[in-house]
């Protein structure tokens, strides 16, 4: 680009579709002005040009360059983050990877059980929580749910705090009439279910150290009151993004960039790549 413009880096414009990444990163490095875009914008500049639905490189680069000349306001200005937010971004992908492989195990857990033990999904929703692990681990087949004592339910219930279930509830639904299954399908889902456990259990552990990540993450972006004067802490994006139940540690990684100060009645807009921000 420097050879055909002549020009110094700093008063190329680039536009790209990606925001991240080695490309990226490598144009920031050598001080060009790197401007990104949402794919879905540039198939809308796109129409301008062409309604074929063919894609042609050639045609996109055409795009992109005169759309950011007549359009720069619809691109965002990428520049290089700081260290804590490439790790709260990292550790964020990290999570949701997490998340999602913890729901592909819940899900052929609860095809497990259903084969032959089906009264046990009623006892939760999240067939990967801990606590039910534990109690199949107490019962693994209906078998040796009727050989279960209350005083042992009750044991488990009060040490799980499971303020839903009583004891004696629970030791009724484990004890309900089992399934009539073909020989050996107990043994083989039993089976099934043991090596699941072990594959959740550890989803579990590395879920709960990714969200402490975060969390200490996220607090590293709460600057203190001895280094800025007379700023409040509460005005601050990151912490307000935390307040949200449920969201605050799915938005600031994605949000926390442009953590700046919010002045009143200003509204926090979320970038497209927040995944738990509500359509």
């Amino acid at each position: 680009m420097i050879a055909r413009t002549g020009a110094t880096p700093e008063v190329i414009g680039v536009a790209i579709e990606m925001t991240q990444g080695p490309v990226v990163e490598a144009l920031l490095e050598r001080g060009f002005c790197v401007y990104g875009i949402n794919p879905k914008q540039l198939d809308r500049f796109r129409d301008r040009f062409t309604v074929a639905g063919a894609k042609d490189d050639r045609r996109d680069a055409h795009v992109l360059g005169d759309s950011l000349r007549t359009d720069r306001h619809a691109f965002r200005r990428l520049s290089n983050d700081e260290p804590v937010i490439v790790k709260l971004r990292e550790w964020s992908r990290m999570a949701d990877d997490l998340q999602q492989e913890r729901a592909r195990l819940a899900s052929r857990m609860r095809e497990q059980l259903w084969r032959y033990y089906p009264q046990m999904l009623e006892l939760a929703d999240d067939f990967a929580a801990d606590w039910f692990l534990d109690l199949w681990n107490q019962a693994p087949t209906p078998a040796k749910a009727v050989r279960l004592r209350e005083t042992t339910i009750e044991r488990f219930v009060k040490a799980h705090r499971l303020r839903r279930w009583p004891a004696p509830e629970v030791l009724r639904i484990l004890k309900q009439k089992p399934l009539s299954v073909a020989p050996g399908v107990v043994e083989a889902a039993s089976d099934h279910i043991r090596t699941l456990t072990v594959r959740i259990r550890l989803v579990n552990q590395q879920l709960k150290a990714a969200h402490r990540k975060l969390d200490e993450l996220c607090a590293q972006l709460i600057p203190s009151e001895e280094d800025e004067p007379g700023q409040q802490c509460e005005q601050r994006d990151v912490v307000i993004l935390r307040s949200m139940p449920g969201l605050g540690r799915i938005i600031s990684p994605c949000c926390s960039a442009r953590s700046g100060n919010l002045c009143a009645g200003e509204i926090i807009t979320p970038c497209a790549a927040c995944p738990g921000w509500p359509r």
